[in-house]
């Protein structure tokens, strides 16, 4: 991680740091995005989140690294899910699906979704099938096992959004003490 940008609240209105990650090749990026990060004595980074600080809260000078977690912290991981398709609603939602056996044709399909004369319609927020996975989630309160500054590698217990090598943002849990 770099830090590429402090914002304050003289020069734009709120407390911030725009951090940097993974490497890329300058002909990938957008004019603006690379002039940004040249700007602020970055190379060509692939990944640019921003973080806010609270009011009177310290904006560091520099990217502090894992040396932020302690062991035995708890922590949330926000990431994006494994993307998994088109998918009905047994594997998107656990629906029981029809009977097997003696005729029945509907094994896998979700049953009456309307309801009769009135509304003549399907109710908002129906579960259907279509798009699953791709999504942002938060897992709140995992437990850091192990901080190895040496490798500068956060070891975390539970289960993280995403493929293999997909990225994370790790924060200090906020309904944990």
């Amino acid at each position: 991680n770099v830090l590429v940008q402090r914002k304050t609240t003289e020069s734009d209105g709120y407390n911030a740091v725009q951090v940097a990650y993974g490497d890329q090749k300058e002909q990938r990026m957008k004019q603006p995005t690379l002039g940004h990060q040249k700007k602020h004595g970055s190379t060509a980074k692939r990944l640019v989140r921003e973080f806010r600080f609270e009011e009177g809260e310290e904006v560091p000078e520099s990217h502090p690294g894992v040396t932020l977690f302690q062991d035995g912290q708890w922590v949330d991981v926000i990431g994006t899910t494994k993307g998994k398709g088109f998918q009905g609603v047994v594997k998107r939602y656990n629906f029981g699906g029809g009977p097997a056996a003696h005729g029945h044709m509907t094994h896998r399909r979700p049953g009456a979704v309307g309801a009769g004369t009135w509304p003549g319609r399907i109710w908002k927020n129906q579960k259907m099938p279509g798009h699953d996975g791709s999504v942002r989630r938060t897992t709140q309160n995992l437990k850091v096992v192990k901080v190895r500054e040496d490798d500068n590698v956060i070891l975390i217990s539970g289960a993280v959004p995403g493929h293999k090598g997909a990225y994370v943002i790790v924060r200090p849990a906020i309904k944990k003490p």
